[in-house]
């Protein structure tokens, strides 16, 4: 199978269903947004972390693929003619939302209390962890605005709210396993 088509040498891309649409759409940008977290996680990933955390961030690249492939679907044809869903794959659910909750909650209960906002950095790791949460944030807005045009499954949208949340979680986690320095921001008074 070659990776090369040409047909996209115009400017357009297939959504899944056939339809074509332009590389600016704000569809292609909500899917190509969230790949580009998903390769930001595989960095986070091979650093050096905590089996728990390369385990739960394995999970959480497969059901971005799972977003994607929701994102890049035509809405108006998901829905086969035989009333199947044209993905075949299983959804993001509230039970994978509760799972970064869940996590979250275990990460917090070790953690300091946060009484500032935190300057992302003080280890690569954790700079890592930060850059990934604002891609994650990104693709949350691109796919907000999808939404209000094309709604798709709720789930869906706020995997990637809490996913931000997460990541944020797992950088100041990671600053305090690797006993980085948590810089508060603390503004300048006039």
């Amino acid at each position: 199978m070659k990776i090369y088509t040409k047909t996209g040498d115009k400017g357009t891309t297939a959504l899944f269903g056939g339809t074509r649409v332009p590389k600016h759409h704000i569809r292609i940008e909500s899917y190509g947004t969230v790949d580009e977290l998903n390769s930001h996680l595989g960095l986070i990933r091979d650093q050096d972390i905590h089996e728990d955390y390369k385990t739960l961030l394995t999970e959480i690249q497969h059901k971005l693929f799972t977003v994607g492939a929701i994102l890049a679907t035509d809405p108006e044809k998901a829905i086969l003619k035989n009333g199947k869903d044209r993905l075949n794959i299983e959804k993001i659910s509230s039970e994978d939302i509760q799972h970064l909750e869940q996590a979250m909650d275990t990460m917090n209960a070790v953690l300091p209390e946060m009484t500032h906002f935190v300057l992302p950095g003080g280890h690569q790791t954790v700079s890592f962890c930060h850059i990934a949460r604002c891609v994650c944030r990104r693709a949350e807005r691109l796919a907000s605005a999808l939404n209000e045009l094309e709604p798709f499954e709720a789930h869906a949208l706020v995997y990637l709210n809490r996913l931000s949340d997460y990541l944020f979680v797992l950088a100041r986690k990671l600053t305090f396993d690797l006993k980085a320095n948590e810089v508060k921001w603390i503004p300048e008074k006039y």
